[in-house]
């Protein structure tokens, strides 16, 4: 938690003028008891209302000044905790960009989401209510006991019993209760994980017939929580009547020792109300410290939780460049380019955190500029993996991957990324108009371009038969398009940015085999002649690439041409022969 104070750096003068305008409040809050003390001994005991009056009118302006004094620091730490919180968000959310797909994958999505929202609104908050009463109220403790010195010190040692027996309570309470919220945020991280699976899987929840068991499952979490939750709330609840216990007796002993003091000359009655008037000043103050450190143990929580993600290292630093690339020149760069494939794999290998064995082993091949490169194999034979080693979406455990003769790692992610084009197999739009997705591929791309890329891809006619053509709008996920539509879609969006490397992971599957068909010759026929990598199930898809790549457990089982494959490999022409029936 300590790290993202650093984040309040910006906000010195508010983190200090809040405190300090809030003990402005509280020194005349103080100043109260004094005045009612004397409109007591002095205004009714002579019965003098013009006094009474002026006390009164006395009494109002402090309540005005105090009154001032409190909005103005509500707006110093409002400004300060919000600004914070932003800061905060900004740097994580920055972090997490900067991940590559193995963190995200340790961390989790519902994980990553939980700390982006409700972990950080809730140090937000925390922040808010230090800087407003975290001063505060110990300083009218202390005040109180001061004040009730000034007042009659045998009386006064009430007071100094007293509060060290109530900070016992609320610092007791707050030992045992930090470490339960933990327990609490870890298992709300749970219920988050179980709604996001049944939100993203309805449909698949639903054509199994399992939503009895996701209940069962939901509730049974929730279960979890609620008695975690109780369980510290029942802590947490026991502060309130300890300290009125303690406060109450306290006032007692104090109306004892004041009445004593009253009959015998040394105190005023004045003085007497004064004294509880201070004793409930400190009840009043010491509930509100257990209520804000209820807040701060959970703020602390969730900021250690936060500190933590910002603490994953990420292994693809955003520019990670060498100096001898800096200093290398555009010609060299266009040098390299005609003397070096395109694209290298040097027996490269990957293994994925925590896994016991490799998902690939010494993959080892070359692609030439403007190729075709098919990329076939059984499920969970690696296909996927080795595509994403292309733009680094992981980093190669062992081995190295070269991009115009120049390993990946040497590039800057920005510039690799500006290189590849990749449609995942999973087609993704994001809520706007069709515009806005297009021109994530190239942001200051031009109609001509937008529609060049669509005509390529197929999908001109899916925007000429949306009412708004480009300007249509797309919900949440591209719901209001059919699986071949976001397809289609998708393949534009990567191709407005014209790469040279494009990889289709398996993105034609929703499309019909002729679509799949002018697709691949729209591709072929494009200007610059990318290098095309075609991730595919179908060996039509693949069969007229320049080179197929067939992998079988994470090894290459055989490469070449379609016609050399279906001599020489067995596990292609099996592939073939289960989708073609033999003649």
């Amino acid at each position: 938690m300590k790290k993202l104070l650093v984040y309040l750096k910006d906000y010195k003068k508010e983190t200090v003028l809040a405190p300090l305008f809030k003990m402005l409040e509280a020194s005349f809050e103080l100043i109260v008891p004094l005045v009612v003390s004397a409109i007591i001994d002095v205004g009714i005991a002579k019965k003098d209302s013009g006094y009474i009056l002026r006390m009164c009118l006395i009494m109002v302006m402090l309540g005005l000044i105090g009154l001032v004094c409190s909005v103005t620091a509500q707006y110093f730490a409002a400004k300060a905790a919000v600004g914070f919180g932003t800061k905060v968000r900004h740097r994580l959310f920055s972090h997490i960009q900067s991940f590559s797909f193995s963190e995200i994958d340790k961390a989790g999505t519902a994980t990553l989401i939980t700390r982006m929202t409700s972990d950080i609104n809730q140090v937000q908050s925390g922040v808010n209510m230090v800087l407003r009463l975290f001063l505060r109220s110990p300083f009218i403790v202390f005040g109180a006991m001061i004040m009730a010195f000034t007042i009659d010190i045998k009386a006064a040692f009430v007071f100094v019993v007293t509060i060290p027996l109530l900070s016992l309570v609320v610092f007791g309470v707050m030992a045992i209760s930090i470490p339960l919220y933990k327990k609490v945020q870890e298992r709300l991280d749970k219920i988050l994980g179980i709604t996001r699976e049944n939100l993203t899987g309805a449909r698949v929840i639903r054509a199994f017939h399992k939503e009895e068991e996701e209940k069962i499952r939901f509730e049974e979490g929730l279960e979890s929580l609620t008695s975690m939750q109780n369980y510290v709330g029942k802590i947490s609840a026991f502060l309130n009547p300890v300290t009125y216990i303690i406060i109450n007796g306290a006032t007692i002993v104090l109306l004892y020792t004041g009445a004593v003091q009253v009959n015998i000359g040394n105190l005023t009655q004045g003085e007497v109300v004064a004294l509880v008037n201070y004793m409930s000043q400190i009840l009043v103050e010491l509930i509100k410290l257990a209520n804000l450190i209820v807040t701060i143990t959970k703020a602390v929580a969730c900021g250690n939780r936060v500190e933590a993600i910002l603490e994953i290292p990420s292994s693809m630093p955003k520019d990670n460049s060498s100096h001898l690339e800096k200093r290398t020149t555009v010609k060299q760069e266009m040098q390299n380019s005609k003397d070096n494939p395109i694209v290298q794999f040097s027996h490269v290998g990957l293994a994925y955190q925590g896994s016991g064995a490799e998902s690939l082993s010494d993959i080892d091949f070359t692609v030439e500029k403007g190729e075709t490169v098919g990329i076939i194999g059984g499920t969970g034979a690696g296909k996927t993996s080795l595509v994403h080693l292309i733009p680094r979406f992981y980093d190669a455990t062992s081995g190295e991957i070269l991009i115009n003769g120049k390993n990946v790692k040497e590039y800057s992610l920005e510039e690799l990324r500006q290189k590849v084009g990749i449609v995942m197999q999973r087609a993704v739009l994001f809520q706007g108009t069709i515009r806005e997705n297009l021109c994530w591929g190239k942001e200051n791309a031009t109609e001509e371009e937008l529609y060049q890329a669509l005509i390529t891809a197929q999908a001109k006619e899916v925007v000429e038969g949306k009412e708004g053509k480009l300007e249509a709008f797309v919900e949440q996920g591209g719901k209001n398009f059919s699986g071949g539509q976001r397809q289609r879609l998708s393949i534009a969006r990567a191709l407005v940015r014209k790469p040279e490397i494009l990889i289709l992971d398996d993105s034609a599957s929703a499309l019909d085999y002729a679509t799949d068909a002018r697709l691949r010759k729209a591709i072929r026929e494009m200007e610059g002649s990318p290098t095309v990598f075609i991730v595919s199930q179908r060996t039509s898809s693949i069969q007229h690439a320049d080179k197929i790549i067939v992998l079988e457990d994470g090894e290459i089982a055989g490469m070449g041409t379609h016609e050399q494959l279906l001599e020489t490999c067995e596990v292609y022409r099996e592939i073939y022969e289960s989708q073609y029936k033999k003649q």
